[in-house]
């Protein structure tokens, strides 16, 4: 492959315009910061460090759930209108919403509406066979094979006494039915209530299982098309409170065209196949799959849904091992992988700590362990919800890294605030470049008023290329670095290891 050869387009829509970054960050509430000394994070913690998101810069946040939950996560919820009295009450997240948007900062929380926890007064009273809330669950019949896999490859039906009922997860997480009509007016009402709040939207936990409940349904086109209808309806629903209403759907997915259905419903999903290339790329120190898969992909979601949709590209998230720990603690890979991350299109999601290098190995209470703010283990205001399964020192901590100029966590609010002095690499399209070296990964960001070029070298050895002609005639300066030493002359690029440079 010649370098002045050119791949097939591979464009992304212009994401809405954002004077900030796009770039959101994910919080585990219990994990960030506590206020009151009990040694849980809260809410009003989240307000305190509002000023430590400002300065990273990102322009919204995601809470992991914060309903009332017997569970440490949250993902089991008991009431949905309510505030987990662990992290506050309403008062509480009133003021959180006031003081982040006075920054700029828009707030998501976590919408847990595939299942609900048993403990839910509606299931208590879906118990009876007389009950009004009967049907929203779903019950098994004569004819029910009561030893059916779930979707997510455990049983899928639980017993309660003589009665057995679909929890695609665990019998504490008992499915909610999408087939009464009264669960989707109810769906659509606790949405409009967390709206009127003053939350921008939500992130849908399990989007893809509303119906997709059993092994046998996984990939069916049938099943893919009522999960798609009913989140259209949720969102034309929610709508008609708030126009610009933002959703992000979980749907786990292996290939992009899995995730293309729920464009049109959803408008944002987010990218996990990416995400597993991403992190791929910067191991192996070679772009491998990565310039098709975003060819790829990009090609599939506007096929799917013209330009109506946001990607959601990430790295890791609450769910999966820390992007550093599945990078084997090898930082200059850390850094590559954010790069990457931090100049693709849409909305980019950082997972708390990530920012720092923080380690987290399964199972999953260590990949959501307390954020690490101070050098001195156990500072006041940390979270003390579980101890630290990896011996990560102080130099990993908001304060050893602030004013380092060399730490990842300056590395990480140079690239975001690239997105705002740049707005072709927040809001344009994606046109991979092709480079010819297996170490190089190239792509074009366009906006109708700005244009840029990301390169990034993957591997420890310097590299370069040639930029075709009409590239060379474009992009005649390295506008910004993450490491100094690059060069371009003649439409020739040197890049030093494990740069990335943006050129115009």
């Amino acid at each position: 492959m010649h370098a002045a050869d050119s791949t097939p387009l591979a464009t992304a829509p212009t994401t809405p315009k954002s004077q900030g970054s796009g770039v959101w960050y994910e919080i585990f509430v219990r994990a960030w910061y506590d206020t009151n000394g009990d040694g849980i994070g809260d809410l009003n913690g989240v307000t305190a460090k509002l000023d430590y998101l400002q300065s990273l810069g990102v322009s919204g946040i995601w809470l992991m759930p914060i309903n009332p939950s017997p569970s440490y996560h949250g993902y089991d919820v008991t009431d949905y209108q309510g505030i987990n009295p662990q992290y506050g009450n309403m008062a509480d997240f009133e003021r959180l919403l006031s003081e982040a948007h006075k920054r700029g900062i828009e707030v998501i929380i976590d919408l847990v509406i595939n299942h609900s926890s048993d403990q839910h007064p509606w299931f208590k009273s879906a118990l009876d066979p007389k009950s009004p809330y009967r049907h929203w669950y779903t019950w098994a019949g004569k004819d029910t094979d009561l030893k059916a896999i779930s979707a997510v490859d455990g049983p899928a039906w639980h017993a309660n006494g003589k009665q057995h009922y679909l929890g695609d997860f665990t019998g504490a997480m008992p499915d909610l039915n999408y087939d009464e009509p009264a669960v989707r007016r109810e769906m659509i009402s606790i949405g409009k209530f967390w709206l009127d709040k003053g939350v921008a939207g939500f992130r849908l936990d399990a989007a893809r299982h509303i119906y997709d409940d059993l092994k046998s349904d996984n990939g069916q086109p049938a099943v893919i098309r009522k999960n798609a209808q009913w989140w259209s309806e949720f969102r034309q629903g929610l709508r008609q409170a708030q126009p610009d209403v933002y959703l992000v759907g979980e749907v786990s997915a292996k290939q992009p065209g899995e995730l293309a259905p729920y464009l049109p419903a959803l408008g944002s999903v987010f990218d996990f196949p990416l995400a597993e290339q991403l992190i791929a790329s910067a191991k192996q120190e070679q772009a491998g799959k990565l310039p098709a898969l975003l060819t790829e992909t990009y090609a599939a979601f506007n096929a799917a849904a013209g330009n109506g949709y946001t990607d959601a590209p990430f790295l890791t998230n609450h769910d999966q091992e820390r992007v550093l720990s599945q990078l084997g603690g090898n930082l200059r890979h850390m850094r590559t992988a954010a790069a990457l991350l931090l100049t693709l299109p849409g909305r980019p999601y950082i997972y708390y700590g990530e920012e720092l290098g923080m380690l987290g190995r399964k199972p999953d209470e260590n990949l959501r362990e307390p954020m690490r703010w101070q050098r001195t283990a156990a500072a006041p205001g940390d979270s003390r919800w579980k101890s630290y399964s990896e011996k990560q020192g102080g130099e990993v901590s908001v304060q050893a890294e602030q004013d380092k100029a060399d730490s990842l966590l300056n590395l990480y609010r140079t690239l975001i605030h690239w997105r705002v002095e740049v707005p072709a690499l927040r809001d344009g399209s994606l046109r991979v470049v092709a480079t010819g070296k297996p170490a190089l990964v190239a792509y074009e960001r366009a906006t109708a008023d700005s244009r840029a070029l990301v390169v990034h070298n993957l591997s420890g050895q310097p590299g370069s290329f040639k930029l075709d002609a009409d590239s060379a005639k474009v992009f005649s300066a390295i506008r910004l670095h993450t490491v100094p030493g690059a060069t371009l002359a003649n439409g020739e690029l040197s890049l030093p290891a494990y740069a990335t440079v943006v050129l115009q």
